[in-house]
């Protein structure tokens, strides 16, 4: 429930609404709510641009969402919405605005923030990465022996890993061709086992490291900086022009990417107002821009705009940010589904569970309110998921038949296979993505309706009975295209900061994030044999295990 006590008294009377209402609705079930209104689908659907919100399966009625846009009208989500689009200091933890929108703004857009225009800088950048981007896919870039570009390395953690490489691994069928060959690729983890595996399979001549780091003082990600500078050095000889010819960076620290070694002509810069798991927009989105090019990544950046400007000025009850953002409101705190997964049925959408755990999870999971005080109500649920079809046969099993009640998002692109490139195939490619799609609409047919959706179920044994009522949502997008990726996860983004607001927390900071880092620091001198100050006994115990080899 929303609040940590029985008594509701103390509560507005827009709360109160939706949980009495709530009590209502807890006794129906799906199927019958669906047998009951022959239009339910036509009630419960939006669209905007090209993605389409089904939330009938959803268990809500219509107005279910009467109380809660009544909720956000008392939390004052008009005012927030306008705060963040107005670059107002929404971040107040850090006293930061929190403008990843405007790294989406067309050219000749205007934003003057402070007496600064943030367009200008925006599409100032851009431009220098587009240069970057046409010189390495025109095979221009070299490395310090002269040999083309072949390969590029984006050295990165959080949202400088997890954004490029879910939109990069998405667009696996928007990629152009270049001049010479080029292949992308990514390392991330601390313990250096990606770039160790990478580097036995591309040659030093031809390789070209991004360091992606906002702070660039992450360790994980000068660890793997290191590891490649030295790699280099070890190959090729401490060579004059060694780093310029095979080291970019982005970041917002331009003293520290000097410092470190990135020549000038090869930095690209970012601000303090552009949260990590907001970043792929900008230059951390480079990796993207070298595998679709710079025409897909502004159609990227211009979806995500049509999303901007959709939350900003659509109706809530036409507004799908809004709609998505208020029905897991519902969810979490009047349901009390604390689970929710992210099911894509389109294997080149891999990595989007594990984005969206971030976007959500690290905006999200607070326990603490924007004036300081512990919260009283449930946050962000606990987000994971998988593609569909692997899903399928992995967690779906307590999705049907488990004890725990779980919210779905499934998502699948109504068209493939249409470009020329798969002619040879198409005939069977198509049949397999009818395939996919039919598993997606079936999935979340029987989880919403359970034995009504079957034949004869009254006759069936209890193990092989299906409850129903797990509701989900489905998002149908035309292609899987720059333009409709970037509609899709400025909704996402969108979606978290309604919850926000809603939650009165702040989606833009993540101080649970950094402790554990500093008391790794002691940790390591520990394990390096350094005597430190006090520590528990599992983690005294251990080090000793892990020295005694």
């Amino acid at each position: 429930m929303i609040v940590d006590m029985q008594d509701r008294a103390g509560m507005s009377q827009s709360w109160q609404a939706l949980l009495a209402h709530g009590d209502a609705m807890c006794g129906k079930h799906l199927a019958d709510i669906f047998a009951a209104d022959s239009r339910r689908f036509k009630r419960l659907t939006r669209e905007c641009g090209p993605l389409v919100l089904d939330i009938s399966k959803q268990r809500i009625e219509e107005q279910t969402l009467g109380y809660l846009m009544d909720v956000a009208r008392e939390q004052r989500l008009d005012s927030w919405i306008a705060r963040l689009f107005g670059g107002e200091r929404v971040n107040d933890s850090e006293g930061r605005a929190a403008m990843h929108w405007a790294l989406r703004l067309p050219v000749g857009a205007e934003c003057d923030v402070d007496g600064v225009d943030v367009a200008a800088q925006v599409h100032a950048e851009l431009d220098r990465m587009e240069a970057i981007v046409n010189q390495i896919r025109a095979g221009q870039w070299r490395g310090a022996t002269g040999e083309v570009v072949t390969d590029v390395i984006n050295i990165g953690v959080g949202g400088s890993d997890l954004g490029p490489l879910m939109m990069t691994e998405a667009l696996t069928d928007s990629r152009k061709q270049t001049a010479s060959p080029l292949r992308v690729h990514f390392a991330s983890t601390m313990d250096g086992s990606q770039l160790s595996q990478l580097l036995r399979r591309v040659s030093a001549h031809s390789t070209l490291f991004v360091i992606s780091s906002k702070s660039f003082s992450t360790i994980d990600t000068l660890s793997n900086a290191e590891t490649a500078r030295h790699w280099l050095q070890r190959e090729l000889g401490n060579r004059e022009g060694l780093l310029d010819c095979h080291f970019v960076a982005v970041s917002s620290a331009v003293a520290k990417m000097t410092e470190w070694g990135v020549a000038e002509q090869n930095q690209m810069k970012l601000w303090d107002w552009v949260g990590g798991r907001y970043s792929l927009w900008s230059t951390i989105g480079l990796p993207i821009a070298l595998s679709i090019g710079m025409d897909g990544f502004r159609e990227l950046l211009a979806g995500a705009h049509e999303m901007d400007e959709h939350f900003k000025s659509a109706p809530w009850l036409e507004n799908l940010p809004v709609l998505m953002g208020m029905v897991g409101v519902w969810n979490t705190n009047v349901l009390g589904i604390n689970a929710h997964a992210i099911l894509p049925y389109d294997g080149r959408m891999k990595e989007l569970p594990n984005y969206l755990e971030q976007l959500e999870m690290e905006s999200n999971g607070k326990s603490v309110t924007r004036s300081g005080e512990k919260v009283q109500w449930a946050t962000c649920p606990i987000v994971w998921g998988n593609v569909g079809p692997n899903a399928q046969h992995a967690f779906y099993q307590l999705l049907h038949q488990g004890t725990e009640a779980v919210t779905c998002d499934f998502i699948m692109p109504a068209r493939r296979y249409l470009e020329k490139r798969h002619n040879a195939a198409a005939p069977e490619l198509v049949a397999q993505h009818e395939l996919a799609l039919a598993n997606c609409l079936a999935q979340s047919r029987l989880l919403a309706l359970g034995d009504a959706a079957l034949v004869d179920a009254e006759s069936m044994p209890a193990e092989k009975r299906y409850r129903g009522n797990q509701p989900s949502s489905t998002l149908l997008l035309d292609e899987l295209t720059p333009r409709s990726m970037g509609a899709l996860i400025a909704l996402y983004e969108h979606k978290v900061f309604v919850q926000s607001v809603i939650w009165d927390i702040n989606p833009f900071d993540q101080w649970g994030v950094e402790m554990g880092k500093k008391i790794a620091v002691d940790t390591l001198a520990r394990l390096r044999g350094a005597e430190c100050g006090a520590t528990d006994g599992s983690t005294a115990g251990l080090v000793e295990r892990i020295l005694r080899g």
